[in-house]
């Protein structure tokens, strides 16, 4: 199901090594893991005090698995038995040998990127270092303490559960917590994820499981060098326009005790690779660190574009010292030239508005928010960065969110976003619930993170926001986690919020303001940074879950929240079943089956109440375990459809849609429109059609449909097309009238009353068919019912499929002689892709899709299901 082959351990050693900067060499290691002996584990688990071979980078849980020593976390219903591994110390060793060059330096130091959470680490058998923030980079000096063979290198890590739990029950009163452990393995009234420097999303969450991880996971480098060395090149915008880019190329290097001069070199290659400048000088170093500027000059800068709006182009920047190749004295980076403005405007109704604005355009995000790749972060490839974050592109989105309660990034994804020209909102590592902001060790540590990551991130030109935390402030001011500790203990509550003003309010600010080159700051989402009011539709950015969330208001309800820009917002669906099928039998394949329900994490487990309530207010009840798994992706397509387009609609009010959520972390209920597999949903289908450049927003309430026309882009003309028709394909009313669409912009055509449209006709039996068209050809369309799908009278299906090959890959066609709705195109577990799929086929309407696989034609037939609501 999900076992970690060779070739995908050879691809995980691949990245880590291209993970490294210039001067540092992975360390050529044998890795080993154990229990450590004596650990109150090893008595209900024993053999596991040997020493067996590790995978570095990983975690207990991977290295467990590849031995055959657990079940695979994912398949089936191992959690609850499986949450030993977090109450375990662990020990993980490695053998390594130093070549003479690197043992011939005056200077030497490993490099720990990834270090979860809290270890001792030992050199030959002395005390090295001691972390304690997974998210930060552990550095210690290492001269004189290697030798040419056998250097062993051993790190203890102790189970974060029982490391805090001491201390967090000794509270007189507690600071709130995110999802309680469902386990045993922690008291629900004592948790402690939110005082740990670990991924918070471990502790598990309501589209995820619990396992609390341990390990080295990510790479570990060792690095000599003699006199000095370059640790650091920054590229400074100092000003920026089509006709001139003033830069600073700022460089960090480390001198030793004595002062030297060195000469730097700085040459900026543009995007065809072709020299465009060149700056040599010689700089005085004084003993220890030194910062060194040089300004540089382009005319013509070709500038970095978010996608749709220009070209991503990026320039390559390199500094080498002495004109040395030397790795240690030489810096390479890719680069982006633009400008990022976070734009606030007063309005006339004592709102503020949220606007991102690129090259002095602004730009409205379409997009949703990331979460983590899988539980175990190691086992994410640049693969399945890639497979994602297309998926994003294509499905016409400019952003994405990076939410706080997982760990930052490898620069794979960055670069993969920059390539695409997809915005990034980099949420900094804090999911929920309050932290302790009050304890200076915990701020101090969560400032060396911060400035860690920004400074390793930072020339990515797709990063424009670095915010503060997620849901923290408004779960303090409005979740009532603030009221009732401020009950319990007034001065300790004023401790905590000050704490909190602390931290994120300053401390996270300045490091962004020192370390990232002119993106701006957010101190929480939702929030209007540190505005009275957290989660306001007039100021900031707006997280909206009255749908869905409680009180589970129906979707309609989207039409009547108007935000500056929604953050958050987002409906539940079960993948695929042929995603099913990996994790359950088909026996087990109920709504209420324990298999089932353990991958259902929304309300702890009850979450598909909640679904099936949204179903059923739509669509009806479902059939089968298959039907309900196809009505709960319909439901979610369509609803989202209708938030998303509203928010579009009221550009320039709002500037902002970004959904809830575009990947998985397991397979599993939760609201992604991408799987873990990688699978589409059918909402990410929908977001192709509902984020295009030009879109029509046909948006029904309470007895009228709006009609406004929507574009991204320049001034266009086209016409826009409405029919009124029956299932069968009478046509009762039309009008179609030429248009020039706004540049960048809404247009809106008008408002029509039911009664307007129908005209006497039955609505059961009737839809009003809104369209935009462009050289006489249908590029939008939205179909607008006038009661609820589960009441609409459709006829049985008369949709008929035939599947042939076409050039380099295969034609579906599809035929309906009568009004089909919610056409989903299903092979199965086949390896294909269907370039579109959740299709209203109009009365008599013949589509062509084209498909594309490694699949012969006869498998293709075999597997084909096309599923309607027409069929119910």
């Amino acid at each position: 199901m999900h076992r970690i082959s060779n070739a995908v351990r050879l691809l995980l050693l691949l990245i880590a090594l291209s993970a490294f900067p210039a001067g540092a060499a992975p360390l050529q290691a044998q890795w080993e893991f154990r229990l450590l002996p004596g650990d109150a584990q090893g008595a209900a688990h024993p053999g596991l005090q040997q020493w067996r071979a590790a995978t570095v980078p990983g975690s207990v849980h991977t290295d467990l698995l590849a031995h055959e020593l657990i079940r695979d976390p994912y398949v089936g219903a191992p959690e609850a038995e499986l949450q030993w591994i977090g109450l375990a110390d662990w020990e993980y060793r490695a053998r390594f040998d130093v070549d003479a060059a690197s043992l011939a330096k005056a200077h030497a130091e490993l490099r720990f990127d990834g270090v979860d959470t809290y270890a001792e680490v030992t050199l030959n058998g002395k005390p090295l270092l001691r972390a304690d923030n997974a998210h930060r980079t552990w550095r210690a000096r290492v001269e004189g303490r290697l030798r040419a063979k056998g250097n062993e290198l051993q790190i203890v890590f102790r189970s974060p559960i029982r490391t805090l739990l001491p201390g967090v029950q000794a509270m007189p009163h507690r600071i709130a917590g995110n999802y309680p452990s469902p386990y045993g393995d922690e008291p629900k009234d004592a948790m402690v994820g939110n005082f740990a420097r670990k991924p918070a999303y471990h502790f598990g969450w309501d589209w995820g499981p619990r396992y609390v991880t341990a390990g080295v996971w990510r790479g570990v480098d060792l690095q000599a060098w003699d006199a000095h060395r370059l640790t650091d090149l920054a590229v400074r915008t100092d000003a920026l326009d089509a006709e001139k880019a003033k830069l600073a190329v700022v460089l960090q290097v480390e001198q030793d005790a004595v002062a030297a001069p060195i000469a730097v070199d700085v040459e900026v290659r543009d995007p065809d690779g072709r020299s465009v400048a060149r700056v040599q000088r010689t700089v005085e170093l004084k003993p220890g660190r030194n910062s060194v500027d040089v300004p540089v000059e382009l005319a013509k800068p070709r500038r970095w574009w978010p996608v749709g709006h220009g070209a991503q182009d990026r320039y390559t920047v390199q500094a080498r010292l002495d004109g040395s190749a030397d790795a240690v004295l030489a810096r390479e980076q890719r680069i982006g030239l633009r400008t990022v403005e976070l734009r606030r405007e007063q309005d006339d109704k004592g709102g503020q508005g949220f606007a991102f604005v690129i090259n002095g355009v602004p730009i409205f995000a379409k997009g949703a928010n990331v979460i983590p790749f899988d539980a175990f972060p190691a086992r994410v490839d640049a693969a399945r960065l890639r497979q994602v974050l297309v998926a994003a592109r294509d499905a016409n989105m400019n952003m994405l969110r990076n939410w706080g309660g997982g760990y930052y990034e490898d620069d794979a994804f960055f670069d993969i976003a920059d390539e695409l020209g997809l915005l990034v909102w980099q949420d900094f590592m804090f999911g929920g619930g309050m932290q302790p902001g009050y304890d200076p060790a915990f701020r101090a540590s969560v400032v060396a993170e911060a400035r860690d990551n920004v400074r390793r991130l930072r020339h990515h030109p797709s990063i424009v926001l670095w915010c503060g935390n997620n849901e923290e402030e408004t779960a303090w001011k409005d979740w009532g986690h603030g009221r009732d500790l401020k009950s319990a203990d007034p001065a300790f509550a004023a401790k905590v919020w000050q704490g909190y003003v602390d931290l994120f309010g300053n401390d996270l600010r300045q490091v962004v303001s020192e370390d990232g080159l002119g993106v701006p700051y957010w101190s929480s989402s939702p929030s209007n940074d540190l505005d009275e009011k957290a989660n306001d539709s007039t100021r900031g950015d707006k997280h909206y879950w009255q749908v869905w969330g409680n009180p589970a208001l129906p979707v309609q309800a989207y039409l009547r929240e108007t935000p500056r820009f929604m953050s958050e917002y987002g409906l539940q669906a079960w993948p695929a079943v042929a995603t099913v099928d990996q994790i359950a039998t088909r026996a087990e394949q109920r709504i209420d089956s324990p298999v089932i329900r353990a991958h259902q994490k929304f309300m702890a487990g009850e979450g598909n109440t909640r679904l099936l309530h949204y179903i059923e207010l739509g669509y009806g009840t479902p059939k089968d375990f298959e039907d309900f798994v196809y009505l709960s992706q319909v439901m979610q397509a369509d609803g989202i459809a209708l938030a998303a387009l509203h928010h579009r609609a009221s550009r320039p009010y709002t500037m902002g849609s970004l959904y809830w959520q575009l990947n998985d972390v397991w397979p599993g209920a939760s609201w992604s429109s991408v799987d873990y597999f990688g699978r589409w949903k059918a909402l990410h289908y929908a977001a192709r059609r509902f984020f295009a450049p030009v879109a029509v927003a046909a948006l029904r309430d309470e007895g009228s449909t709006r009609v406004r026309l929507i574009n991204d882009g320049a001034a266009l003309d086209a016409r826009w097309r409405l029919r009124v028709m029956d299932v069968e394909g009478k046509v009762l009313r039309r009008r179609e009238q030429a248009m020039t669409l706004t540049a960048a912009g809404v247009t809106d055509i008008g408002t029509y009353a039911d009664a307007e449209l129908l005209a006497g006709a039955d609505p059961a039996r009737t839809v009003a068919v809104f369209e935009l068209l462009q050289d006489g050809k249908v590029t939008a369309r939205q179909v607008v019912g006038f009661v609820e799908a589960k009441d609409q009278v459709l006829p049985r299906q008369q949709l008929t499929s035939a599947l042939a090959i076409d050039g380099d890959h295969y034609r579906l066609r599809l035929h309906s002689a009568a009004l089909a709705r919610a056409a989903w195109i299903d092979f199965g577990a086949l390896d294909v892709q269907v370039e579109d799929n959740l299709l209203d086929l109009l009365p008599g309407e013949t589509r062509d899709i084209a498909v594309r696989g490694p699949v012969d034609l006869a498998a293709l037939r075999e597997a084909l299901k096309v599923k309607t609501l027409n069929d119910r």
